[in-house]
């Protein structure tokens, strides 16, 4: 079949970088380019190491999940690395090593990805290695039952942790019907009921080119991998990629739930709903999670570790949600303070709604941010993972230089105004060892 010719829609332009000899691209220069049937196609020229890094990412995870199929995004990412109709998951496996790197699927929130390194020299096999698990998975029907019960094993590992009891106690308070409730493990039940008819449903629903962004970053050219992934991956038919889930969570409300988990520690957690990563107070919330649990200097740390003696652990989190996400406090403590840790990391929560951060806090919090995403982006494994899912997200890889200045002008009074408005109405989850 004729294939139509790839459009370039940004980034180096396509005639320009065939004619531009190898030695005078810019290194980080990231090309942009859609196919006819919908893939985009992101590629990232770094010549500064020998090697390649290909990521696919899939609109596909726990958003397009109800509670009958959770957990089937991930199972079906395990899944497609298991066997294609050429190769067996050893021979993936095999493959991959001899090429000098690896390839592994993941299913996740607002994504799935096949992931895959390779020294540069063998690109071309790479990109045909990750072409032939996205496009043509066998979904091996001996191996869907053992791959079950090692999810199964996961999720039952998960309801004996006193962490991970605690944090899903939250996220279902927190968001009750939406998918976001669940871990990308799915539930005991869920889990349960998948086969492979279903899994290969969900396969053929998803695995379509309008929902599908591949990014490779290493030492390559733009022009010679658009050539092969219009080789590789232009004749896959266009199809329309289903929408997320629209189920929207509870409105905010007040709410204390305890679990009793077997343990040495007790586990405080305090969440409340915050803006997705496409909103303009993504970085300022992002700043204020470093306020408070940014490692050492956090306020958790020296307040109720260091002065009060409260805590094993500390931290906050907000993770970069395409979905209304979430920020979450957490304190492990020994069970006999958990009367007194509680009250103190609700105070501290009280305290940034108002006190700003003085101006020494906001700069270490700023700096421990930043240092953290540059260090997270050394990698062409991780450049490729941030291209493909900040491109499927809807902000464009450019997202990270406009991120990284929208930080660095978050202010005190920003911070502050942030904290009042996400972290005034809160639910909390306590994971502790039963009453003796």
């Amino acid at each position: 079949m004729r294939r139509l010719p790839v459009a370039l829609l940004s980034g180096v332009a396509l005639l320009g970088a065939l004619a531009t000899p190898a030695t005078a691209l810019e290194a980080g220069v990231v090309s942009r380019a859609r196919f006819p049937n919908g893939l985009t196609l992101l590629v990232r020229e770094n010549p500064t190491a020998p090697v390649v890094a290909v990521s696919l990412a899939v609109r596909m995870g726990t958003r397009w999940e109800t509670r009958e199929t959770a957990g089937i995004s991930n199972f079906l990412q395990l899944m497609v690395v298991r066997g294609t109709t050429s190769r067996s998951g050893t021979q993936i496996v095999e493959d991959a090593d001899r090429l000098g790197g690896k390839i592994d699927a993941i299913g996740d929130q607002d994504w799935s990805q096949i992931e895959a390194t390779a020294l540069s020299r063998h690109r071309v096999a790479l990109l045909e290695l990750v072409a032939d698990v996205a496009l043509r998975p066998s979904i091996p029907d001996g191996l869907v039952e053992p791959i079950k019960q090692f999810l199964l094993r996961q999720i039952r590992n998960r309801a004996e942790q006193p962490y991970p009891v605690a944090f899903d106690t939250l996220m279902h308070s927190l968001f009750g019907l939406h998918p976001y409730a669940w871990h990308p493990l799915g539930s005991r039940e869920s889990v349960e009921r998948i086969d492979r008819p279903a899994l290969l449903a969900h396969y053929r629903r998803h695995y379509v080119p309008s929902g599908m962004v591949l990014a490779v970053s290493g030492r390559v050219r733009a022009p010679a991998v658009i050539a092969e992934v219009e080789r590789l991956f232009g004749a896959m038919p266009a199809g329309q990629s289903p929408p997320a889930s629209k189920v929207s969570p509870p409105a905010a409300a007040v709410s204390r739930e305890v679990r009793e988990v077997p343990g040495a520690q007790a586990q405080i957690l305090i969440g409340a709903l915050a803006p997705p990563l496409t909103h303009p107070d993504y970085p300022a919330v992002k700043v204020l999670s470093t306020v408070l649990g940014g490692g050492m200097a956090g306020r958790f740390f020296t307040e109720l570790r260091d002065k009060q003696a409260l805590a094993y652990s500390t931290g906050a989190l907000y993770p970069s949600l395409a979905g209304t996400g979430y920020v979450v406090t957490q304190l492990g403590t020994a069970p006999e303070n958990l009367r007194r840790a509680e009250p103190s990391l609700k105070k501290e929560l009280d305290r940034i709604r108002e006190e700003p951060p003085s101006a020494e806090e906001l700069r270490v919090a700023k700096a421990y941010l930043l240092g953290h995403f540059a260090m997270d982006r050394r990698t062409n494994a991780r450049q490729a993972w941030y291209l493909a899912t900040f491109e499927l997200a809807g902000v464009g890889h450019e997202f990270l230089d406009r991120y990284v200045a929208a930080v660095r002008d978050v202010t005190p009074a920003d911070v502050q105004r942030v904290a009042r408005t996400y972290l005034g109405t809160v639910r909390e989850s306590v994971a502790r060892p039963p009453a003796r």
